[in-house]
């Protein structure tokens, strides 16, 4: 997978994409990474990007022709269209079943926002899939990126040692995953669960899935409601 970031900060992401899952990824050769600074496609003196919104109003919007330039030099930079993601708040929520689609992909491009936001003609004229990792306001979309890169890339075959750790994690069923314990087997009166130890695989698969259902539906019940509704709907 190739992953374009257009970005006026992309010295934030390389300490995340050269660490753990996302830099072992790139050293196996499954995923490249490829910074782009917007501001490298302003016209403007000074690389200027923003401009005060039309009709007043606080804070600076980012204009449209840097973030076109930059879009068209990138896409062209491979022959893979790829899917270009507009981080926004105001997006399609990511989840892991969105996760999961992305990681079909052979090519990512995230546009990250900044300021007070896109001028609407980005999200118009750009061939985008606006999306969202939750309902609050971030300073910009960079943070997002990450997000949605170590989310997307941990399900890329042979990133993981154990192909099993991604279908199991949370979410990945529809279900939070069930408590974990490695050793010593008893730390300050707190001891690992007697069918842990037993070596009885049956015992222990049951007791896992057990406690995924008692813990989401402790601490989120509304993905078990969503689960229903999708088993309705076949």
């Amino acid at each position: 997978m190739r992953v374009d970031v257009l970005t006026l900060f992309p010295e934030v992401f390389e300490p995340a994409l050269q660490s753990s899952i996302p830099g072992i990824a790139a050293r196996k050769g499954i995923v490249s990474y490829h910074l782009h600074n917007i501001r490298d496609y302003s016209l403007e003196k000074h690389h200027k990007v923003d401009d005060r919104p039309y009709g007043g109003g606080p804070g600076m919007v980012l204009r449209c022709e840097p973030a076109f330039r930059a879009y068209e030099a990138v896409r062209a930079m491979d022959e893979r269209p790829g899917r270009l993601l507009l981080l926004t708040p105001q997006g399609r929520r990511f989840e892991q079943a969105v996760a999961r689609e992305f990681a079909s992909s052979p090519r990512l491009i995230l546009l990250c926002g900044h300021y007070e936001g896109f001028d609407e003609r980005i999200r118009v004229g750009l061939p985008a899939e606006e999306v969202s990792i939750g309902d609050y306001v971030l300073s910009g979309g960079e943070i997002a990126a990450m997000v949605i890169i170590d989310a997307v890339v941990r399900l890329l075959p042979g990133v993981l040692g154990h192909e099993e750790s991604a279908q199991k994690d949370s979410f990945s069923e529809a279900l939070l995953e069930h408590p974990q314990y490695t050793r010593p087997p008893e730390f300050r009166g707190m001891a690992v669960p007697e069918v842990l130890l037993s070596g009885n695989h049956g015992r222990i698969e049951d007791w896992r899935k057990a406690q995924a259902a008692l813990r989401t539906q402790d601490r989120r019940v509304d993905l078990l409601t969503c689960l229903d509704e999708k088993q309705e709907n076949g």
